[in-house]
Formats: C-alpha cells, structure tokens, sequence
C-alpha cells in the first residue's frame, strides 16, 4: 500500500508530527504559531482521511477474499470491498493533487461599477447583496473597508474582506471558493432609468485576492518604499462623512499599486487596514507571477490572468444565470442574486478540479 502511495505516507507523517507540535505548551501558547500549523493540519487532514480509507479497504478485501474459499458469506464481502476500492482510489488519487497553497486563506474582493453608468452602480450594488448573502450562508463574515456609492443607491466601488471563522480546511476556505469570481460580469435588463422598457447590457468588474496575515514574512514591505496621504472621508455624492482627516491612501512607489481605506474610525486604524491590503495585492501578485512561470494557470478552464475576460451573465428578462468558462446555465437568477451561488462555484470548481486531474495524469 505505501508502495502505491508514497506521497500519501510522507502526509500522514506530516499529519501525525504536526499533532506532537501543537500538543507542545510552547507551541499552544504561540497563536500564529497554532494557527499555521493549524492550517496545515487541516490541508493534510483530507488526504489522510482518504489515505486511511483506502487502506482499510483494500486490507478488508484482502482479508475478505483469503477466507472466500471456506465461507460464501466472505465471498460476497469481497465482492463488495472490491466494486468499493476503484472509488476510494480515485478519491485518494485526487487529494494528492497539489491544491493552490491560498485555499483556506480568507479574500478581498473589490466590485466596481464598468460601462453602463448608474445601472452599471446599481448592479455593482447587486453583486455586493450576492456576496454578502453567500456569505452569511457559508457561516464568514463581511467586512466592508471602502465604498464609494451613488445617490441612487448605486455602488461605484467596493472592497470588502470576507472571511472564515477559526481554521477551515482548505476546500472550505474562502478563497477556494471565491477565486474563480475575478472577471467582468455582465448583466441584461431594463434599466431602472428607463423609460421605453428597453433591455440595457452593462457590467461591473470583479476582482478577488486572497488576504494576506498580518506576520506573513513571505512580503515584506519596506516604509521607505511607501507614499501616505491623508484626507477626509467621503460618503455617497462626496459627502463627509466625519470632519477628521482620518482615511488613508498607501501607495507602494516600486509597483504603483494604490490602497485607500476611510471604513475605520482613527487613521491608525486606516493606515493598518491599508497595509494589511497592500500586502495582500503584493502577495497575489507575487503567486500569479508564479503560477504563470510554471504555466500553472494554463491548465485552468475557470482561472485567468486576465481581468477583462468576461466570465458570467445575468439575464434578468429570461432569469437566466450563464458561466461562460464551464457553459453552466440555470433559470434561478433571482435565487443566485439572493446568496444561492454554490452550484455556479461549484461548477467552476468541478472543471478546475478535473483539467488539474488531466495534467497530474499526463506527469
């Protein structure tokens, strides 16, 4: 059994060594300590799951098939162990994939209104309600760190961090789910501000990152690399919202990336809000870069570089709801835009998963 599965094995070592370390009070002590470990423990907890699985069946049927001979009843055991095995194997084969080492990370996402003026905001503002309501269904939470809305109720811009409570594993992380929502959505329907009941195509852009700790030494950020503006914060139409000079804009000179935070209520608050963005872009962007010197995102139906490319409509007329990467189609639009998105991810998941199996097979 090792034999067919070394690298199987070498998890459950992995697993079983990572256990002795949290046990120790050194260790228990020491949050981002436990919480890594922790996060490794549950990545490792899948293919050891499947790994004992598999063994079990395969020494039951093994068992199973020696004692056929004396007794019938044996004999149907195997034959039913053995008609298990091909099942159990595929599913140990396939946690073996390497996963995308940010799964069970939390996200930022930013929403922000394209082409289609205020309908473009207002349906901006829908894909908020999407995600905040998805949200709340799998149990994370929603914290909104910038937003720039209309006065109509419309959203020009948001970015919101989503995230898991207590360590997950990595298939139920945040980001294992919501990475594949980066790309233009577009929407079909008539406008609020349309008179003649003519059906108006616009879209809003989507773009997901996953959230960096605050003691991940994989980015380090030097001060001097950064320029730090202060201003006042602005509500919808530009309004004041306070009379301090309290939101932040952080811009990193080597990239030229831009962070503004203004949700917080002290600029203390702001600038570490900002930061911790700031180091979650650089990381992503730091993975993608990876991710395509290896060609890794090549071998994905669903996840693109490209931030223009148009993964998805909404046809409010016919209540249609189209992926355009995995040609998923369904006729519960108003359902999806109420939270109820699992089967459009998981669709995304599913082809993810299955080009990852095709490229492990072709190794």
């Amino acid at each position: 059994m090792a034999e067919e599965f070394p690298a199987a094995k070498t998890a459950v070592d992995e697993y079983h060594k990572i256990e002795q370390e949290m046990s120790q009070p050194e260790v228990a002590s020491n949050p981002e300590k436990m919480r890594k470990l922790g996060r490794r423990h549950a990545e490792l907890s899948v293919i050891v799951s499947a790994y004992q699985r598999y063994r079990t069946l395969n020494d039951d049927y093994e068992a199973a098939k020696e004692m056929a001979s004396e007794d019938p009843d044996f004999a149907d055991e195997a034959k039913r162990l053995e008609a298990e095995l091909p099942e159990a194997r595929e599913k140990l084969r396939t946690a073996l994939i390497p996963r995308d080492p940010d799964d069970a990370r939390d996200t930022i996402m930013e929403i922000k209104a394209g082409a289609g003026g205020e309908e473009a905001a207002l349906f901006a503002g829908d894909l908020l309600r999407m995600y905040t309501r998805y949200a709340e269904r799998r149990g994370w939470s929603c914290e909104i760190q910038s937003q720039n809305g209309t006065e109509l109720g419309g959203v020009k811009d948001v970015q919101i961090a989503i995230r898991a409570k207590g360590t997950v594993a990595p298939a139920d992380g945040v980001w294992a789910s919501l990475k594949y929502e980066g790309g233009v959505h577009r929407v079909q329907r008539i406008p609020v501000t349309e008179s003649q009941g003519r059906i108006q195509t616009s879209a809003a852009g989507v773009i997901v990152f996953p959230e960096a700790d605050d003691d991940d030494d994989e980015i380090e950020i030097d001060p001097k690399d950064l320029k730090i503006d202060i201003f006042m914060s602005s509500g919808p139409g530009g309004q004041s919202v306070n009379t301090t000079y309290s939101a932040v804009r952080m811009t990193h000179i080597p990239t030229g990336i831009v962070v503004s935070m203004q949700d917080e209520k002290s600029q203390i608050q702001n600038r570490a809000a900002a930061l911790r963005v700031l180091k979650s872009r650089l990381l992503a962007m730091k993975h993608e870069q990876e991710a395509a010197e290896a060609a890794d995102m090549r071998h994905s139906q669903v996840r693109s570089l490209d931030r223009s490319e148009r993964i998805r409509t909404y046809n409010f007329p016919e209540n249609r709801i189209v992926d355009h990467r995995t040609n998923y189609k369904a006729y519960n639009l108003d359902q999806v835009l109420d939270g109820d998105l699992q089967a459009v991810i998981d669709s995304d998941i599913q082809a993810d998963e299955a080009a990852r199996l095709a490229q492990a097979d072709k190794q």
